[in-house]
């Protein structure tokens, strides 16, 4: 058997066992909102910064516990010696009795009245923090939408280019068909027939990757969306129909202000910062603070002798503290914390100026992709054209098989493209979306 005998039958024999493979797997039909919703529910990633959020929600607990008094109680037992006696020249000792076992019980409690709002803006800070939290889990949906979709696309990609494979293989087959006639006819040589089997072959040979592409490809998607991974997803049509801006740039310029994720997270960090400000701030207030206690002690030693009784008493008041030492302390601190809300403010700015270039190059990539899109429908009916021609003039002998056969190359090269071009708009229209918070 010659080499490109055992060549053929590859390319005839594996693209039908990979067909089979397909064939075989579950297959599922899922929409865009379909696809979103799985990755809502199952990503993994997402799983992660929905556990950030709680955190920053218990946080958010934690700083409100000091609106809470403080309050703390003990106990102990001791023993007591006797008491040993000397005279001022320690000439003399007494030894005096005394009641050997001693405990104390002791309650006290505090509360923190008022420090500047240094309590009520440590709480608005963890709430800030929560609202950060939960803007990166919205940023890390829209890039785990964005990449399951970019897998989507690519399937739908690779499902189009198998069935443009698949009608041009039927055409090859066919016209392999009439060139062998032609041969026993004497109309052509074995030259002819060769370049006709060579063309069947490698057309089975580049259906087969792209038909293993899709089941690679199937299992990244799945493992994104958290489905079987055996399921073989199959896009819908549905998702040509609503791949068309409807706005001007303007409206998405001014949309991503107030919807892209980056955007409004660099608005919180100032937020933050300037929190962290006020708070550093408060050090230059006192503390003003009410506490009480009780404490009940045995035996009563303020006398002679010493009484094994119980003695009790309270106290209440309030107390005011200064930390003197941030008079000349938090003025750097202060400057710092300044420092940083201006940095913030710079690095806001900076990112909705990134953005606003995200955002017009996607429009215009979006605009591309229609002109080009109708550039390339006009390439594959002239490709088309072009072929029908030239194998009228090859079956008339009025062309070499060369002729059609480059053709046919240039019929298939321009209906992938064309297959190929739907799928961009779709891409640049989603792109455009996520750049402005939407997706």
């Amino acid at each position: 058997m010659t080499g490109f005998t055992l060549l053929w039958c590859a390319a005839t024999l594996n693209p039908i066992v990979a067909q089979n493979q397909v064939r075989e797997l579950k297959g599922v039909s899922l929409n865009v909102e379909q696809l979103f919703d799985l990755v809502n529910q199952n990503n993994p990633g997402l799983k992660v910064s929905k556990k950030s959020i709680e955190v920053a929600e218990q946080n958010v607990k934690v700083a409100q516990n000091n609106k809470l008094p403080n309050a703390s109680a003990s106990v102990s037992g001791y023993y007591l010696s006797d008491v040993d006696i000397f005279s001022t020249s320690f000439e003399k000792q007494f030894t005096q009795d005394i009641p050997h076992f001693g405990n104390n019980l002791s309650i006290e409690a505090n509360q923190l009245i008022w420090k500047g709002g240094q309590v009520n803006e440590s709480i608005r800070l963890a709430k800030y923090q929560v609202e950060v939290a939960e803007l990166q889990y919205s940023s890390a949906g829209q890039e785990a939408r964005l990449a399951a979709l970019g897998y989507y696309l690519d399937l739908f990609k690779l499902y189009n280019q198998s069935r443009v494979y698949a009608q041009n293989i039927s055409l090859a087959e066919q016209r392999l068909k009439n060139i062998k006639k032609f041969e026993e006819q004497g109309m052509v040589t074995r030259n002819d027939v060769i370049r006709g089997e060579l063309m069947v072959s490698n057309l089975n040979l580049a259906k087969l990757t792209i038909d293993n592409n899709i089941l690679i490809l199937n299992k990244q998607l799945n493992v994104a969306i958290g489905l079987p991974e055996n399921t073989v997803i199959v896009p819908t049509e549905d998702i040509l129909a609503v791949s068309m801006l409807k706005e001007s740039e303007a409206f998405y310029q001014n949309t991503a202000l107030n919807s892209n994720n980056s955007i409004l997270l660099t608005k919180k960090v100032v937020d933050i910062n300037e929190s962290a400000l006020k708070i550093t701030k408060k050090n230059y207030y006192p503390s003003v603070a009410a506490f009480a206690g009780n404490t009940m002690q045995r035996p009563l030693t303020s006398g002679t002798p010493v009484q094994d009784l119980y003695y009790n008493s309270w106290n209440a008041g309030l107390g005011v503290s200064f930390n003197i030492g941030s008079i000349w302390k938090n003025d750097r601190e202060v400057s710092m914390k300044k420092l940083e809300v201006e940095k913030a403010r710079a690095q806001q700015e900076e990112v909705e100026a990134y953005i606003g270039v995200g955002i017009k190059s996607a429009f215009i990539k979006h605009n591309e992709a229609i002109v080009q899109k109708t550039t390339l429908e006009t390439n594959k009916d002239l490709a088309e054209e072009n072929y029908r021609i030239m194998e009228k003039k090859y079956n008339s002998q009025l062309a070499i098989i060369i002729d059609l056969l480059d053709a046919a190359n240039a019929k298939l090269d321009a209906e992938l493209q064309y297959a190929n071009s739907e799928v961009s708009i779709i891409y640049a229209y989603y792109k455009l979306l996520k750049e402005t918070g939407k997706i």
